[in-house]
């Protein structure tokens, strides 16, 4: 299951030629996949693309209908190699993944994608994980256009422009007979618009028809001697295609004034940055009528020299607004401008930072600091600039640094995940510190407070093949930590067949949540649920012994944390050679509350007994150690004062957050900590019978209470 429902949104994919289109970009994407007569399309999921490819699983019925394929591909790579389908046919394919970790597990295959060209169009939607919004590496899928001569479209982040340059980018991969990548940033992905929308097509040339029709092109296969002509072929044929395509087409825009003695030079997912500074500095309205001239370039890669020279003469400066480093497009401007004798000054990474997002902030400080420079006339009638500083270093807003506690990113309130590494915490207290490796995913947190737990994380499934260096004779060993997204993405056979094959003598934890949770809860080979499209409830314990694995340990319930701490105290002392591998499995408890939430809703609302659970702590046993916090370190737990003079530390509390998982009090056991949680159940639409119950227990509760009242010792407070 998806974090979410597309079932409503891509009913409107089904909008024909006139009609309006209103939603989010990713449905705007994927209702341009389906105007331009697709024949396939997959991907593998992760922030920003997720819901792109939710959206096509939910739309797999009316893609179905139209004669395209939709498959959730098993990784990146997975993906990526799919488009081979495109290099023997004119068959349109499309992928998708985030980049550039995505990216950067694809890339063997897209290098040999490229090599060899494609004959039908050949589309990879990127979602560019980058900046404030990132959770990976901050990189550019710019330096992989390059490196494999792929061809790296940018486009403006409002509907139309998106619609019109997926579209354009099957055309333009068949012009040049290559792949083409289709940047989308993390707001372009979820910005909201409308366009007109065109009737869909079925595919001009059909998978069926392909395997009915086999053909073989010895010149397309990466071997040599094919191999040493593909780069000439890339240089001096698919280029100069691809070039002309651009230009025919007029894929980049140039706005604002036809002459000027400065210009901007900008990347197309930069374009709503740049005008929103230019706005605040008095040089264009919200709309983008601009009194700066602007060169928008919808494709980044290849660049067309005559357009970018026709821009650039006769001004005497020209700024580079381009995100991330390198400065590529930079460096090609400066070598292009002076390769033919045009001296106008480029400008970029000299006012804008080198690393970091651009802002709006950073986006209006470097453009400011570009015109002061080179035409501060512009900047004559420039309004007020918003300044927050006066707030942000005010005396108020400086003394919350002192009350309020920093935040740092962590697991939801009752994950699973969290009482492993309570668990981990215990046994650290008996055996002492080990080197642990960690791995992409929601357990990753675990080496943020409280749990402070992992030392290096190397990419999705390569926790244990992290820790492959350190199968040494020593008195510890190593700890590795993996996910079961990251187990059937990479793991199984880089991580697990690695350790097994050099007898690795490492624990290895593969934390087993049923769905793919980093990503958005959707299914995975292991995940327990039925799923009539897909082949799940496969066991991940019979996987790893399937490649030979001997010690293995299955924990069906990870919430509890004496089995958890005796396991891998277990697995960390025993004399058994070889890998020791415990599979701990229990639901994620996001995706568990987005299935149980709506059927408990309506069993209470068909006046069915709901039984709903709530944990608290007893005031009167707690005593304010708060070993519970930083065990447990769950969302729901807090702490208050309490009315009692002879106490003056806080106790423990648990806020509504609470969703009964029972973590808290197991560890609270198994620490050997006070007992002081308690388990309260609610029954909603309760029988007479269990009404006249409860108020029986009330009344026997209340009678030992007072009875305990009239024991007490009380203390009058007396003042001096």
């Amino acid at each position: 299951m998806a974090e979410r429902s597309f079932a409503r949104e891509v009913e409107d994919l089904r909008l024909g030629d006139g009609q309006e289109f209103r939603g989010e970009g990713i449905l705007a994407i994927t209702k341009a996949l389906l105007q331009s007569g697709v024949s396939y399309v997959g991907g593998y999921q992760g922030s920003p693309i997720s819901h792109l490819m939710d959206v096509l699983a939910d739309a797999s019925d009316y893609m179905a209908e139209l004669g395209v394929h939709f498959e959730s591909s098993a990784s990146e790579a997975t993906a990526a190699a799919m488009l081979s389908a495109s290099v023997m046919y004119p068959i349109r394919g499309a992928v998708t993944w985030k980049s550039t970790a995505g990216t950067n597990v694809a890339s063997d295959a897209l290098s040999n994608l490229s090599s060899g060209g494609v004959n039908g169009g050949a589309v990879i939607i990127i979602g560019e994980d980058y900046g404030e919004g990132s959770s990976i590496m901050q990189e550019r899928s710019h330096a992989y256009a390059m490196k494999s001569q792929i061809w790296l479209m940018d486009p403006r982040p409002d509907l139309p422009t998106m619609v019109h340059m997926v579209e354009k980018a099957f055309e333009l991969s068949e012009a040049s007979n290559t792949p083409v990548m289709v940047e989308v940033r993390i707001r372009g992905c979820h910005v909201h618009g409308r366009f007109r929308a065109k009737d869909n097509r079925k595919p001009a040339y059909t998978l069926k028809q392909a395997l009915e029709n086999p053909v073989r092109d010895v010149n397309r296969i990466v071997l040599p001697p094919a191999s040493f002509i593909h780069e000439k072929l890339k240089i001096e044929k698919r280029w100069p295609a691809a070039v002309n395509f651009i230009r025919e087409q007029k894929l980049n825009e140039v706005f604002g004034p036809e002459d000027g003695e400065v210009g901007i030079i900008l990347q197309g997912g930069m374009y709503n940055g740049v005008i929103r500074a230019l706005q605040q500095l008095g040089l264009s309205d919200a709309y983008g009528n601009t009194r700066v001239p602007l060169y928008v370039m919808n494709v980044t890669y290849p660049l067309v020299d005559e357009e970018v020279v026709s821009f650039c003469t006769g001004k005497s400066a020209v700024v580079v607004v381009e995100e991330g480093q390198p400065e590529f497009i930079e460096q090609a401007l400066n070598t292009l401008l002076r390769r033919r004798d045009i001296n106008t000054r480029i400008s970029g990474k000299d006012v804008f930072p080198m690393a970091g997002e651009y802002t709006a902030t950073v986006m209006q400080k470097g453009l400011m600091g570009f015109l002061e420079k080179h035409a501060p006339r512009l900047l004559g009638n420039r309004p007020p600039l918003p300044d927050a500083s006066p707030v942000l270093n005010s005396r108020e807003v400086q003394a919350l640094a002192n009350v309020v506690p920093p935040r740092p990113p962590g697991f939801c309130t009752g994950c699973p995940e969290r009482p492993i590494f309570a668990a981990m915490k215990l046994v650290e207290k008996e055996l002492g510190t080990h080197h642990v490796s960690a791995d992409i995913g929601c357990h990753l947190f675990s080496i943020l407070p409280p749990f402070n737990i992992g030392a290096t994380t190397m990419g999705y499934g390569l926790g244990p093949a992290a820790a492959s260096a350190f199968n040494v004779k020593a008195d510890k060993r190593v700890i590795s930590v993996m996910g079961d997204g990251g187990f059937w993405h990479n793991g199984l056979s880089s991580s697990v067949g690695n350790a097994v094959f050099n007898k690795h003598d490492g624990v290895m934890l593969i934390v087993d949540n049923y769905y793919s949770s980093a990503t958005g809860g959707q299914d995975i080979l292991s995940s327990r649920a039925e799923n009539k499209k897909r082949a799940t409830n496969n066991s991940i314990v019979d996987a790893v012994k399937g490649v030979g694995a001997r010690w293995v340990r299955q924990i069906d319930h990870t919430y509890d944390v004496a089995k958890m701490r005796d396991t891998l105290r277990e697995a960390l002392t025993t004399e058994e050679q070889g890998p020791k591998i415990i599979v701990a499995s229990s639901e994620c408890m996001l995706n568990k509350q987005r299935r149980v939430k709506p059927l408990v809703d309506k069993a209470e609302q068909a006046g069915q007994p709901v039984l709903r659970q709530r944990f608290g702590v007893d005031e009167d046993i707690c005593t304010g150690d708060h070993a519970c916090i930083r065990l447990s370190g769950c969302p729901s737990l807090s702490v208050k004062h309490v009315d009692d003079p002879l106490r003056d530390d806080p106790v423990a509390a648990i806020d509504n957050s609470c969703v009964a998982c029972g973590n808290c009090g197991e560890v609270a056991e198994a620490a050997i900590l006070c007992p002081s949680f308690y388990r309260a159940d609610v029954l909603r639409n309760a029988s007479g019978w269990e009404r006249f119950m409860a108020r029986l227990r009330a009344g026997v509760i209340s009678f030992l209470q007072r009875r305990r009242e009239t024991g007490r010792h009380l203390f009058a407070r007396v003042s001096a």
